[in-house]
């Protein structure tokens, strides 16, 4: 039987912008036969992969590109590793499950967050009553309709900032993060709950328990594709 000897390798990876990212692609290296032990470096973007010899470089940097992200030479300056594109063998395409429940992790940390802010509103006027008797849709129904997308939106993007913050990232970078990575799922999701609560409370301003549930289930899934092609085209997410 033939002995393997273990082998080092360190790979430049590209399109990583948190602990998130440095996880996701740890876990990827991780999975490959042979591999004893992976140190992710997110400052210095490269992994140091430990093998039992079995696997070879060609093998570990396959694995990375089909996590989402892109393979360079260790050392390439940040200005190249902001330009760099997944690998040409890195098609898109719509069937990977990993890409999917990864994706769907990121989607539900953004539903938590919209949803505080956004039931937090609408709970708030059906008790208060405070928009009662509007005249559907004048000028002070929109300025009401709004507020629980825009509460919503802070809420989504603090919880965001403070995952991000615990994953040893600054505030100012948490927030940039939170909003260049995630705005646009936040905005899709928060406007999806509020035209579904509509349906159900007919143009009135408030929260129908009924409708919680059909919310939560509409918000969850009318940004996940687009999560899901995020991650899967840039290998962006913020978790």
């Amino acid at each position: 039987m033939a002995e393997t000897s273990s082998k080092e390798y360190i790979l430049g990876v590209g399109g990583m912008t948190c602990n998130g990212c440095a996880n996701n692609v740890k876990n990827a290296l991780s999975s490959v036969s042979g591999v004893s032990n992976v140190d992710v470096d997110l400052d210095g973007s490269k992994a140091t992969v430990n093998t039992d010899g079995t696997s070879n470089q060609e093998i570990l940097e396959a694995a990375v590109a089909n996590a989402g992200y892109s393979i360079h030479e260790p050392g390439a300056s940040l200005d190249l590793l902001q330009n760099l594109s997944p690998p040409k063998a890195m098609e898109f395409n719509w069937s990977d499950g990993s890409v999917w429940k990864q994706a769907a992790h990121n989607t539900k940390w953004c539903l938590i967050g919209c949803s505080i802010g956004e039931f937090g509103t609408l709970a708030y006027y059906s008790s208060s009553g405070i928009t009662s008797g509007l005249e559907l849709y004048s000028n002070i129904w929109y300025f009401y309709a709004i507020l629980p997308l825009i509460n919503g939106l802070v809420t989504s993007v603090m919880l965001e900032t403070a995952i991000l913050m615990r994953g040893q990232m600054d505030f100012r970078n948490a927030l940039s993060t939170a909003f260049g990575m995630s705005f646009i799922s936040m905005l899709m999701m928060e406007i999806a709950m509020e035209i579904t609560d509509l349906l159900f409370t007919e143009g009135e301003l408030g929260l129908m328990p009924i409708a919680i549930p059909f919310m939560l289930i509409v918000g969850f899934l009318t940004p996940w594709p687009y999560n899901y092609w995020r991650l899967k085209k840039y290998g962006q997410a913020c978790h």
